[in-house]
Order: structure tokens, then C-alpha cells, then sequence
């Protein structure tokens, strides 16, 4: 079963774009109609959907770091840490992570972008 990728708003659009070319499952949380959902609404959507979080939003990691050690099950986060990442080799590393696994493998874990 291939990953799916739940992006947060404030991940560029340019990235859901470049994901969908290269065959990347991604839905936005404003395809979702969860534009202005709160941190809590957004991780448990994207746990409804089995999708992996996309966000830039260290409240994010907070909140799985709670979810982790009260063991709520969450899909997973990709974490975007740093303000001027080049687009390219975060798409990559997400391309990565997504072909080389399934979404068991990402279960309660938070991956930091760029790798």
C-alpha cells in the first residue's frame, strides 16, 4: 500500500505540485476543508486518513511528542525544520521516504527534512 501525505497549510504549494508529478499521494489540509483546523483537528484527520503529516509548524512536534508518549497512534510527521530549505531536496527526501516505505513503517515516528 503506497504512503499517503496529509500537507499542512503552511507547507508551498510548489511541493504538493512537484509530489503529485513525480506520483506522490498528497492531499492538502484546504482540499480538505481544513483550512483553519487546529494542530489537534489536523493530526487527527490525518491519522483518520492514514496519511503521513507534512508541516512546517513546530507545534506539531509537541503534540506528537505527547501523542508518543501517552501512545496515541499517529500516521507519522514529516517535520520541514529550518526556513530556507531548497524545494528540490525536500520533494526528494519525501520521494524517498514515501517509495522506500509503507505507512506502517511511519506509525508514531517524526522525520526532520531535509534529511
Amino acid at each position: 500500500m503506497p504512503v499517503g501525505l496529509y500537507m499542512d497549510v503552511n507547507v508551498h504549494g510548489q511541493i504538493t505540485v512537484q509530489l503529485r508529478r513525480r506520483g506522490v499521494d498528497v492531499v492538502t489540509a484546504q482540499e480538505d476543508d481544513m483550512r483553519t483546523a487546529d494542530d489537534v483537528a489536523l493530526l487527527d484527520r490525518a491519522t483518520a486518513l492514514g496519511r503521513v503529516l507534512v508541516s512546517a509548524d513546530k507545534d506539531f512536534l509537541a503534540e506528537t511528542v505527547v501523542r508518543q508518549r501517552r501512545q496515541i497512534p499517529f500516521p507519522g510527521l514529516f517535520h520541514i525544520s529550518g526556513k530556507s530549505l531548497p524545494v528540490g531536496q525536500l520533494i526528494a527526501d519525501m520521494e524517498l521516504l514515501v517509495s522506500a516505505g509503507t505507512p506502517e513503517d511511519f506509525v508514531n515516528q517524526i522525520y526532520f527534512l531535509p534529511l
